[in-house]
């Protein structure tokens, strides 16, 4: 890093008690003691933190914890945040990561990096951005996990040291806080330092910090009066008497920083440390910050003042070239000023200089009159450019520089804003942007920079990025094709924010206008896309006629042409027309491609395709389709609302399926995903809802109830269509928990709100067979009609699984010999879908309906196959219903085979086939992105349920399917 202090080599006084803290830290990590005993075998990481206010010696000691680090045998990653430097996106994680990958070849970066590779490759500075979409923030932040993770484990033991952590960049900070309290569960040690009263809010997590750490950060006190006196006669002598160094400690408050200090003018000036001149401390000590420092400063010469401006400007690690550069200093009236400055104790280093001491600094920096100031800035960022570094490295000084209507100015901060947005760094491209407006433009180029600045809102500001793109179509646009990409941008925005009336209204007024054939269909694509998600949706019977008849005409030639034949997949799985029908025209979408990650596309209607397989009874197909899309979101670093939908989706597949476990696994890492997207949001509706129904199917109601409550899944319900119906899974939960009446009250909604668009498929959205249950209670005879009518669209429909689920709820409101029959239809339907839940269910109903009408062995038969399936199910309050029924039919369950009870889930198989691999805890955690205890307690399941230990797992584990 090159920085060295004058104080480093000193002795720290007062601070055994941190020291110690560290000494057990790096003890635990390394499994030494500092008398050097044997070590334990055991390695245990930590998060330390340090807080003072400036001057304090935070730097000091932190230099103290990577020399004894290094002692120990650690591999050391240290970085510094800079005051100059907080507008960098990643420059503290630069420092510290960069350094480990260092003239690696790019063969061995992308061998190093694998799949992270194009993600944090750029944010790192270790490759260029690629011309795709950006990674989110959230999936950058989980592939800096996995790299650092990964460089814990292979060079441990590890320190990883952040000083000045609250004028570290946004970026880096905001991905270290959230990542820090995880160093326990691996060989890291963390170790920040920081002013408390300037960390932002957003690294909270290094004020109260996890485990044996205490609970809080260890707060830098002044130095006593003893602790100055013994600093006073090292640096002076023993000699110093006293009154002197009382007086010493008095007027530096015990500060440090500015003890040191002030020895150190003692000594230049020769004064005889007693108390004869111990009165003229106070000057001197004032002449060590301040103003006294500036004054001390400008005595220096006009050349030294403005090259010390210059290095203030630019920030840490200064290049003395760079600096004359800027300064406007030839190289000997440069290399004069920096000697003198050195001299001074202002700056330190030859080939990189950096001030003693981030006070100077400040003070220095805050000392350039305003107008010179913006001036060095503009020269900074000037001969940045010039020297090769590019418009990221400049863009910093150009946003501390006045408008002036410059557009040099103005395409150098958009260059920075398209680098540092696809480095995945929105917010940061976003306040490049804004600056770009504000310098301003030329007019023909506004609307393009609006585009840009809304884009760069996208993920992070959706209500902003609205703002943006509608100004930008007020401004003349010349290009049609960026009006274009503005108006699909803007829909896109407006869907995603809930307000898909306005997508539908905005696509339908530039159709009006819209020459161009092909960019027409595009957005009529686009608009059936989002009328098909609208709850309000005016006209849905007119829409499906008008998508049918454009849809049969298309061939399907390019990627809107396909989409079109996409929606008309979904729209025929809304409707409930023949199942063969949806299908056939889900193979035409897909024959030419229908990549989930298309530029400038959204993945919503390759997700409903997949969807299309799933109602149609064809969940192979499906989770092909979901399988490869979900790796598609991965590979391009989307791991926020996108990959969210994608495991809530597959969670919902499983669960289809009858794979209760699996899908509860799956529906619970989509719903930590959704939480980082925010309450509210489509991703957010969707997990909870699957998640209540898998609930509900393994027969914890209080919990599914508890579910609803916490997230508040409850009236208002969103304006987007969800799947599974947000509306109906409630009423479903009111059902469960035996609030008929009001059950009856939100199906029969559902139903008045789905029934005039069209929406008519109980495959799809099971209200009328919920409503049949709930009417079943005070009106049988209308419930009949309902499970009935609901019958008959099941059969149009013509999947098993929706036959069969149909005839269930049938029997159910029936009474008499046609609960049997229908029963018995149901299982005979049920056997031949992949829905294995609902089979258990019809089993075990007809087997309970069977003994009740005193056939005993064909009731027994039933009830055993009805619990066998069960369990393989996860259903565990089927289970027990089966096992209440046998008993009251005098049998007793039998004894199940293991492999029945013992099913691994989909979480507990891929952290067994990862241990088999050789990866250690914290590897796994990384690979399935859980937390180390986590993997404890899966691992700890998987040794229960295969019934042996870590040795001979891989005998014990089959093989394993996609």
């Amino acid at each position: 890093m090159g920085r060295r202090s004058m104080r480093s080599s000193r002795t720290l006084f007062e601070r055994e008690s941190e020291l110690a803290a560290v000494d057990e830290a790096l003890g635990e990590l390394t499994g030494l003691r500092p008398d050097g005993a044997e070590p334990s075998g055991q390695s245990r990481g930590a998060l330390l933190a340090f807080a003072g206010p400036a001057g304090l010696g935070k730097t000091t000691l932190m230099a103290e914890v990577r020399r004894r680090a290094a002692a120990r045998g650690c591999t050391v990653l240290s970085a510094r945040g800079g005051d100059q430097e907080q507008r960098v996106a990643f420059h503290v994680a630069r420092q510290l990561l960069q350094p480990q990958f260092a003239g690696a070849a790019e063969a061995d970066l992308r061998a190093q990096l694998g799949s992270w590779y194009d993600i944090v490759g750029p944010a790192l500075g270790l490759c260029a951005p690629t011309d795709g979409a950006p990674p989110d923030p959230q999936g950058l932040r989980d592939g800096l996990d996995w790299v650092l993770t990964h460089l814990a484990v292979q060079r441990a033991p590890m320190v990883l040291a952040l000083d000045d952590a609250h004028w570290a960049d946004p970026e880096s900070l905001g991905w270290l806080a959230a990542f820090a309290p995880r160093a326990e569960e691996l060989p890291l040690l963390v170790v920040v330092a920081y002013r408390p009263d300037e960390l932002p809010d957003h690294a909270e997590s290094f004020r109260g910090l996890p485990g044996r750490a205490g609970g809080r950060p260890i707060d830098l006190e002044p130095l006593s009066a003893v602790a100055v006196a013994r600093l006073v006669r090292e640096a002076l002598g023993t000699h110093a008497d006293d009154a002197f160094c009382h007086e010493c400690w008095a007027v530096t408050a015990g500060n440090p920083f500015e003890a040191v200090e002030l020895t150190a003018k003692v000594h230049d000036r020769g004064l005889n440390p007693t108390e004869a001149g111990a009165h003229l401390l106070r000057d001197l000590a004032a002449a060590v910050k301040g103003s006294g420092l500036i004054a001390r400063l400008e005595r220096l010469g006009t050349s030294t003042v403005r090259f010390a401006w210059a290095c203030a400007v630019l920030g840490t690690e200064i290049h003395p070239t760079l600096a004359a550069a800027v300064a406007g200093l030839g190289h000997e009236e440069a290399a004069d000023a920096a000697d003198a400055l050195r001299g001074a104790r202002i700056l330190t280093g030859a080939e990189t200089l950096e001030f003693v001491h981030p006070l100077i600094a400040t003070a220095v920096y805050r000392a350039i009159p305003s107008g010179v100031r913006v001036a060095l800035h503009g020269q900074a960022a000037w001969c940045l450019i010039n020297d090769g570094q590019g418009p990221s490295a400049a863009a910093r000084h150009l946003l501390e520089t006045h408008p002036d209507g410059d557009n040099w100015v103005v395409q150098q901060l958009r260059a920075a804003a398209a680098e540092t947005l696809r480095s995945g760094a929105p917010d940061a491209a976003r306040s490049y942007l804004a600056r770009a407006l504000r310098e301003p433009p030329p007019f023909e180029d506004r609307a393009a920079v609006l585009h840009e600045l809304g884009s760069a809102s996208l993920l992070t500001e959706p209500a902003t990025t609205v703002n943006h793109l509608r100004a930008a179509l007020e401004e003349p646009i010349a290009d049609p094709e960026l009006r274009h990409r503005i108006v699909y941008r803007l829909s896109q925005v407006l869907a995603h924010s809930d307000r898909l009336a306005e997508a539908s209204d905005t696509l339908a007024r530039e159709i009006r206008v819209t020459d161009d054939a092909r960019v027409k269909l595009r957005m009529v694509s686009e608009q059936f896309m989002w009328d098909a998600f609208r709850a309000d949706e005016p006209d849905h019977p007119s829409r499906s006629r008008r998508l049918a008849k454009l849809a049969d005409r298309l061939k399907g030639r390019d990627l809107t042409e396909r989409y079109i034949i996409g929606l008309r997949t979904w729209d025929a799985i809304l409707r409930g027309e023949p199942a063969h029908v949806a299908l056939h025209h889900a193979e035409r979408a897909l024959a030419g491609g229908l990549g989930w990650a298309e530029p400038d596309r959204g993945f919503e209607v390759p997700v409903l395709v997949a969807l299309a397989f799933m109602y149609a009874d064809r969940p192979g197909r499906a989770e092909e389709l979901f399988a490869a899309g979900i790796a598609d979101f991965e590979r391009q670093g989307w791991r926020g609302a996108h990959l969210s939908f994608g495991y809530t989706l597959l969670a919902y597949l499983r669960y289809r399926r009858g794979r209760l476990a699996e899908a509860e696994d799956f529906v619970r890492a989509g719903l930590r995903l959704a939480e980082r997207v925010g309450p509210g949001t489509p991703a957010h509706w969707y997990a909870v809802g699957i998640l209540i129904e898998v609930l509900l199917a393994r027969g914890r109601v209080a919990e599914a109830a508890r579910t609803a409550e916490d997230y508040a899944f409850s009236e208002p319900f969103p304006a987007a269509v969800v799947f599974p119906d947000a509306q109906t899974v409630y009423g479903e939960l009111l059902l469960a928990r035996g609030l008929t009446k009001d059950a009856v009250g939100q199906l029969a909604a559902a139903g008045r709100r789905l029934d005039p668009r069209g929406i008519r498929n109980p495959a799809w959205c099971p209200w009328q067979l919920h409503l049949a249950r709930a009417e079943s209670h005070d009106t049988p005879e209308r419930a009949v009609t309902t499970a009935l009518e609901a019958l008959s669209r099941a059969r149009q429909f013509g999947t098993p699984s929706a036959i069969g689920q149909a005839l269930r709820t049938a029997a159910e409101v029936s009474s008499g010999s046609a609960r049997v029959k229908y029963l018995e239809e149901a299982v005979a339907h049920l056997e031949c879908s992949p829905a294995a839940y609902e089979l258990a269910c019809a089993l075990v109903a007809l087997g309970t309906e069977l003994r009740r009408t005193g056939r005993a062995a064909e009731a027994a038969e039933q009830l055993y196959r009805g619990l066998d399936a069960a369990v393989q199910c996860g259903a565990d309050g089927l289970v027990e219903e089966a096992r209440d029924e046998l008993a009251a039919a005098g049998l007793r369950p039998r004894r199940l085979h293991s492999t029945e009870t013992d099913t691994l889930t989909s979480r507990e198989r891929m952290a067994a086939n990862l241990t088999v691999k050789g990866l250690g805890r914290a590897e796994i955690a990384s690979e399935l992105h859980i937390d180390g205890q986590t993997v404890v307690r899966l691992m700890s399941a998987v040794y229960r349920k295969m019934g042996t230990d870590q040795t001979g797992l891989a005998a014990a584990l089959k093989p394993t399917g996609p």
